[in-house]
């Protein structure tokens, strides 16, 4: 499936009213999972803006031991503090880099922003080298647009 073709699905998730946040957010994680062959891992990861931590949220993958990533920490706790979309082509090329899995071989995170304020991320891991393009950017910075209507 196409990113323009999961773009209403993404909103038909967040507009659904029957559902609770988290719900939402595990559907989207699933949707994204099982129609992009290179997302292999999917999942939100929200801030604590007090104690500068990340906290896992629903996510669709394997198990990981990262539930609470310090601000700066790895490539999603280094989001927390750019602000920015981090795209990391090969995992094994990147100093800062917290392994989940032998098999993750790129990521792509990319910040949630509500009100103007880096509430979270969307955190994606795949099994190939170099999946990641411009357009993934794009549709997820849409994903987040969405999500944020939650908050």
């Amino acid at each position: 499936m196409t990113f323009q073709e999961l773009q209403p699905k993404i909103s038909a998730i967040v507009a659904d009213t029957a559902a609770a946040r988290d719900e939402k957010l595990l559907s989207i994680c699933k949707l994204l999972n099982e129609n992009v062959e290179y997302y292999n891992w999917v999942g939100f990861y929200f801030a604590n803006h007090e104690n500068k931590t990340l906290h896992l949220g629903p996510y669709i993958g394997a198990e990981t031991d990262h539930t609470v990533i310090p601000f700066g920490k790895g490539i999603c706790g280094q989001v927390a503090e750019s602000n920015a979309n981090f795209v990391v082509p090969d995992v094994a090329a990147q100093d800062n880099y917290i392994a989940c899995s032998f098999t993750v071989k790129s990521e792509i995170v990319v910040p949630l922003f509500v009100n103007g304020l880096n509430i979270g991320q969307i955190d994606i891991d795949s099994h190939v080298i170099d999946p990641f393009t411009e357009a993934d950017e794009r549709f997820l910075e849409f994903v987040n647009q969405e999500v944020a209507k939650l908050f």
